[in-house]
């Protein structure tokens, strides 16, 4: 006989408590399902999060529920007779087992049918436990603090994606560098500069697209190895104002690319240095620049802070500006 198993929650964010509750209840029973509950006002919207457990449980029944309904048995009356109805539409069949990591599963099961199944320990109170006691509200407080026990789509939510932006000499590979020392992030490397040493040409327009597609992509691939936070060298953006600068266009599927969250806007207020692959060593180019690369981030709408000074006072104002 086919034995069926339920389980409810906000998921808000799902992180590692969540995922060993359902897969221990999963292997408990042929057919679970995981209603996914939210309301439109929540801190992290409700469809992705019913996206999230849809991925994250693909041999489960994943069902979501958003319309505003009470939330506990004070705020109604009605408080039970609605989340019966609830459960039924999410779970029209027979429930044997209802699965819940704390003591509401009891009532909850009187209510809807099924044998309370307390999986985990926090009805125990064994809130130490590092997956007992995680909770999705200290997970939302310090998603960092948590990194460990969070799944990849949650970690992509809460990552942090800093890039550095700036004309010719500004300091961004010297800043990236001091940037990761100090926060322990990930760092993705200036694929032009690779391209330019490489090939030693001047830059066509198939080169400069190349150049912004390969930065975009490296960024996306060192994604899922990063942290909390992220920095970029350059991204996209920066390309479409070397493009500009260069060829006196600005071409779309630059702008349009995936952007930082955050653009530190580097002030050429750096000695010129020339390293081999650098092109505009008189001061009026490099004003011009400097002006072509702000414009760029005003265009897309991008976030940016200005960064200024010399040496530590520059990484301060960095570390600063990214709020660690």
């Amino acid at each position: 006989m086919t034995k069926r198993g339920f389980l409810l929650g906000k998921f808000m964010p799902p992180h590692a408590g969540h995922l060993a509750l359902i897969h221990a209840a999963r292997a408990l029973v042929d057919e679970l399902t995981v209603l996914v509950c939210w309301l439109p006002d929540d801190p992290i919207a409700g469809e992705a999060r019913l996206r999230w457990m849809k991925g994250l449980a693909p041999d489960c029944r994943v069902v979501g529920h958003g319309d505003i309904v009470p939330q506990t048995p004070e705020d109604s009356p009605d408080f039970w007779p609605i989340w019966r109805g609830i459960v039924a539409a999410a779970h029209p069949e027979p429930i044997d087992y209802l699965f819940a990591g704390e003591d509401y599963g009891a009532e909850l099961a009187r209510q809807v049918g099924g044998l309370f199944v307390p999986l985990g320990g926090r009805v125990l109170g064994l809130t130490e436990d590092p997956l007992s006691g995680l909770s999705a509200s200290a997970v939302r407080a310090d998603p960092a603090a948590h990194w460990a026990f969070l799944p990849k789509p949650v970690q992509a939510h809460y990552r942090r994606t800093v890039c550095l932006h700036g004309a010719e000499s500004t300091g961004k590979t010297t800043l990236a560098a001091a940037l990761a020392r100090d926060t322990g992030a990930l760092t993705v490397g200036e694929y032009g500069r690779s391209h330019c040493e490489a090939h030693r040409e001047p830059l066509t327009l198939d080169d400069l697209l190349l150049i912004g597609r390969a930065q975009t992509a490296m960024i996306a691939a060192a994604a899922e190895w990063a942290g909390p936070l992220l920095i970029a060298d350059t991204d996209a953006l920066m390309t479409a104002a070397w493009t500009e600068m260069l060829l006196g266009m600005r071409p779309a599927e630059l702008m349009e690319a995936p952007k930082a969250d955050l653009y530190l806007l580097l002030e050429p207020d750096l000695p010129w240095v020339d390293d081999g692959t650098r092109f505009f060593s008189d001061p009026a180019d490099r004003h011009r620049f400097a002006r072509i690369v702000e414009q760029v981030l005003l265009d897309a709408g991008a976030p940016f802070v200005r960064i200024a000074g010399q040496g530590d006072e520059r990484l301060t104002a960095a570390l600063g500006a990214i709020d660690v």
